[in-house]
């Protein structure tokens, strides 16, 4: 068997057993064996659980845990809804000000935690209530909580850009200071974007409703005292990466105690919350270990097979400049996104594209900023956009999953052309590096 042959057998295995329902993690590990089998025999296989080993190895991913403990610790806190009280002072007037300050809070839960459901659920559950009592159309509440929650892919500290990071042995730190720019930029286009709705029609933004204005406000002083914790979690965790103080492990168990500590001064601390959020942390680490160990496998003997040289070569082939090899491998992320989460589709690609930018002579600092991009596409694209899974969770019953994808287009759009900027002037990413 030839490895085009078999290439073209790998992918078919993989796709038709997720249409069967088959969990990715385990997909991948029994393609892997099966191939390895069949392609070398039974002495190959202590060389591919020889992957496994460095994967489950790598210090990096001691990060990930911490963030996710965070995350699940603001979940269960009030520390985002004061936080979400908070902004309404500074909104004010502005057209579409509630949609606004969610964007806002949205970007601080992102820099506190980097995880990406529990936001959209948070917000869902705080936000989106709000929005349409206060006469929002749905579409605009809907893409906000969305489009909002998924900053997470973007925001340091990034699970995405840790995750690559690792695989593509790119330091962690020069990606969170990379993304900062872009992430900013991409919370700006969103608010510019509900902005000008919600003054060119502003109906859609609550501005004709009866409750728009009666609304209790806090005082500045309490709205300082309700913003305090986040900003100054946010400050200890980005501020200690960012000044070189620690690494993004270090930084990461810093966050955690200090998320800890503020629940405890809050008076929100209890037992059952803390094994709620150890359960969850154990959870979301499982599942991207046992995804990241299926896929180390498979692109283990893929690698022996030759299938890199294969797919490297075929690349290279093309007649074409190496900015349309860039563009060809954003569409097949922005393809797979549509279909496979996108720990499957790193732990997929990017072993393969990453020597390719490399020898192309891009920044694979700058291809990091563009995959979590990519990534946050995939996060609201249907059919299997999983924001608008979690959102549906928590959302009122007369709100459908068409109405969901049908309020995230906009934003989508939006997302690719920040995509297109960032393509067209690297330096956005690459400025501070």
């Amino acid at each position: 068997m030839t490895i085009e042959i078999a290439t073209y057998l790998l992918v078919s295995s993989i796709f038709g057993l997720l249409v069967l329902g088959l969990p990715l993690a385990f997909v991948t590990g029994l393609v892997a064996v099966l191939f390895t089998l069949g392609w070398f025999g039974t002495s190959a296989i202590p060389l591919v659980a020889s992957r496994i080993f460095g994967f489950v190895t790598e210090y990096s991913l001691v990060a990930v845990p911490m963030f996710v403990f965070m995350a699940g610790l603001l979940d269960r806190s009030g520390m985002a809804r004061d936080l979400f009280n908070s902004m309404r002072v500074f909104s004010g007037r502005l057209p579409g000000g509630v949609a606004v300050q969610t964007l806002v809070v949205a970007f601080f839960l992102a820099a506190i935690s980097g995880i990406i459901g529990g936001e959209i659920v948070l917000l869902g559950v705080i936000a989106l209530p709000q929005m349409l009592r206060l006469g929002y159309n749905k579409r605009i509440a809907i893409g906000v909580v969305c489009a909002g929650g998924s900053l997470g892919t973007m925001v340091p500290p990034s699970i995405v850009l840790i995750i690559y990071g690792l695989i593509s042995s790119v330091s962690i730190a020069d990606l969170f200071k990379a993304a900062l720019v872009p992430a900013i930029l991409l919370m700006a286009a969103y608010m510019c974007y509900v902005i000008f709705i919600c003054w060119r029609y502003p109906e859609m933004g609550g501005a004709h409703s009866a409750v728009h204005n009666d609304q209790p406000r806090l005082s500045w002083r309490e709205a300082v005292q309700g913003m305090a914790y986040p900003l100054v979690i946010a400050g200890l965790v980005l501020g200690s990466i960012y000044g070189g103080i620690a690494s993004v492990t270090e930084a990461a168990s810093m966050g955690a105690a200090a998320v800890m500590l503020a629940v405890k001064l809050r008076g929100e601390f209890s037992l059952s919350m803390l094994k709620e959020s150890l359960s969850q942390t154990l959870e979301t680490c499982g599942m991207i270990v046992w995804i990241g160990i299926g896929a180390a496998c498979l692109v283990g003997v893929y690698n022996l097979m030759g299938g890199n040289r294969f797919v490297s070569s075929a690349i290279m082939g093309l007649d074409v400049a190496p900015l349309v090899i860039i563009l060809v491998m954003m569409l097949i992320f922005l393809l797979l996104g549509m279909f496979l989460d996108w720990i499957g589709i790193a732990m997929l690609c990017l072993p393969i594209f990453v020597p390719i930018v490399h020898q192309l002579g891009f920044d694979l600092v700058w291809f990091g900023i563009l995959f979590a991009i990519n990534m946050q596409v995939s996060y609201i694209s249907p059919p299997f956009g999983p924001a608008a899974f979690y959102l549906k969770s928590v959302a009122p019953a007369e709100i459908s999953l068409k109405d969901i994808f049908g309020a995230l287009v906009p934003f989508i759009l939006i997302q690719l052309v920040v995509l297109g900027l960032l393509l067209k002037f690297p330096q956005i990413a690459t400025w501070s590096l």
